[in-house]
């Protein structure tokens, strides 16, 4: 007998509440769990308690940027199987390799469309390599660094 399958479990580490909001009805539309942690502070430990599959994480965060929870969940490799994807509203390139150097699995550009953002969930999740968009994720050619 077929158990139905767990679904995939998100956390949403952003402090802003109308991008939560946003956030909180797509990812329950396409079928996700998750929850929210608004603050910097205590990502990391929530992130360990949980395992989710899946962090949206945003860069500009009070208390710890999004860029040192990256490197924090990277360097405990008990959460090796923990995507990250990073959003900013400072989408430069160079914001874009920084994150991707510190091992996020993706990147993108705040404000994002959610058909952008969906499809970037579920490459993400599906372990499927980049695209080449440059509105999400990494640039062409550029190889995740973990």
């Amino acid at each position: 007998m077929n158990q139905p399958t767990e679904p995939k479990r998100i956390l949403v580490v952003e402090d802003e509440d109308n991008i939560a909001v946003a956030l909180d009805y797509l990812m329950t539309r396409e079928g996700y769990s998750q929850q929210r942690i608004a603050t910097g502070a205590g990502a990391v430990e929530l992130i360990r308690e949980t395992r989710p599959d899946l962090v949206l994480l945003d860069v500009m965060l009070p208390e710890v940027s999004g860029y040192e929870i990256c490197q924090n969940v990277r360097l405990d490799p008990s959460l090796n199987a923990v995507k990250i994807l990073m959003m900013t509203a400072r989408g430069s390139a160079m914001e874009r390799r920084k994150g991707l150097a510190m091992g996020a699995d993706g990147f993108i550009s705040k404000p994002f469309e959610l058909k952008a953002l969906r499809a970037e969930v579920r490459r993400i999740l599906a372990g499927e390599p980049a695209e080449d968009n440059p509105d999400a994720s990494r640039a062409p050619g550029e190889a995740r660094h973990a």
